[in-house]
């Protein structure tokens, strides 16, 4: 049997969780005031003169609002002069500022107003005639189109210029919560593995791993793929109920949320004695795996990480490209208050590597009909170079090390 592989239960497992991971600090009020002045110092550069910012990670990013997007605009606007002023129902208003606080700058609208309307008065009283609108970029259609409506003369951009550009680059506040966050799921992993045994369901599987989650004090999960057997060929599994067999590979890929920010780890071995196919194409992800880490150096394009990957998978034979077998995705992904931001390790992004930014390395190998192999870890950029956030799974015999 694989080692750390089996032999507990799920309740065994529950009851020695003893670490609680939310004990690392959340991001101060002095660090978000210090975002927004960037941001409003990008704004001047890029001649804009409203940044809009409605219920979403940028909003809490900037502000600490946890709000639910609905059909009711509730936004944040940040001008120049790095000034932010609120508008909501005004049903609401107790509740946002009870985040806020009472001094709160907040412009309130009653059911049957247009809110957009509420928007484009704030910007003629405060002297914007001809207006440059960035929009957040995960904005609903209908904010995009009621500002378009209200503000017919108005240029409307999209935000990344300036949000990608703040949230790209982690502090040390922010790297310590990732880091917290991330050995929370590693734990939950080693945890998982622990209660598997022969006719297990992935259901059951997936409903251990949010309570311990919770328990070691994360949010529930936040997503969570159990696939067994040829299933782990699809990267992001299937939707049936599956059970576990003698022989299985087995990837689990899951994480949560910490002060707001995800952990993303994927975990692949197998349930018994592997087979040498099996060990050999587990090598081979490690292998390419470790090659995209060793090419993220500083001022290296983010594409030359995802090609390094696919290299050393297609002198083995695999791809090229997207083809199967071989790696059917980009090699990773920007991670922070998204599982998936800025910027991503893919081929055609030139973007230079920096310090500060973070990413998943994940060069999953997919060969249908057998099994698929994903072996997820993530780093972040140093003017070094890169340093993991979690170190890579040790053996397919032994993926969390040898007992």
């Amino acid at each position: 049997m694989t080692s750390g592989i089996g032999g507990s239960t799920v309740a065994l497992e529950l009851a020695s969780i003893q670490t609680d991971f939310s004990d690392v600090s959340p991001i101060s009020a002095a660090e978000r005031q210090a975002r927004v002045e960037k941001a409003a110092r990008l704004m001047q550069q890029n001649g804009v003169d409203a940044m809009i910012l409605p219920a979403g990670s940028s909003l809490y990013y900037f502000t600490g609002l946890r709000w639910y997007p609905s059909e009711r605009l509730t936004a944040a606007i940040l001008t120049p002069d790095a000034k932010l002023t609120y508008v909501c129902p005004c049903f609401e208003d107790s509740k946002l500022r009870e985040t806020l606080g009472a001094d709160a700058d907040i412009r309130l609208w009653q059911e049957e107003d247009d809110p957009c309307l509420l928007i484009k008065t704030f910007l003629q009283d405060s002297g914007y005639k001809s207006t440059t609108i960035a929009l957040d970029e995960n904005a609903a259609f209908f904010i995009f189109d009621g500002l378009r409506r209200a503000l017919p003369l108005a240029q409307i951009i999209n935000a990344s210029s300036i949000t990608a550009e703040c949230r790209m680059h982690k502090s040390v506040a922010e790297l310590a919560i990732m880091q917290q966050v991330k050995n929370l799921t590693l734990e939950v992993q080693k945890k998982a593995a622990k209660i598997l045994h022969e006719g297990i369901s992935s259901f059951e599987v997936a409903r251990f791993i949010d309570q311990a989650h919770r328990a070691y004090g994360g949010s529930a999960s936040t997503f969570c793929i159990v696939s067994f057997g040829e299933a782990t060929a699809m990267p992001h599994g299937p939707d049936a109920e599956q059970f576990l067999r003698e022989g299985d590979m087995v990837l689990i890929d899951t994480g949560c949320k910490l002060h707001g920010y995800n952990s993303d780890i994927t975990r692949s071995y197998v349930f018994g004695k592997p087979s040498q196919r099996q060990r050999d194409i587990w090598e081979l992800e490690k292998a390419a795996q470790a090659a995209a880490f060793d090419a993220a150096q500083p001022g290296v394009p983010c594409e030359q990480v995802d090609a390094a990957a696919r290299k050393v998978l297609a002198a083995a034979g695999l791809g090229p490209d997207y083809q199967l077998p071989g790696l059917p995705h980009r090699t990773g992904h920007g991670i922070g208050l998204d599982i998936h931001e800025w910027t991503y390790l893919v081929k055609g992004n030139q973007r230079p590597l920096a310090a500060g930014m973070c990413f998943s390395n994940e060069p999953m190998i997919c060969i249908e009909g057998e099994f698929g192999i994903r072996l997820e870890d993530h780093f972040y950029m140093t003017e070094q170079g890169p340093r993991w956030f979690t170190g890579q799974s040790h053996a397919v015999d032994a993926p969390f090390g040898r007992d």
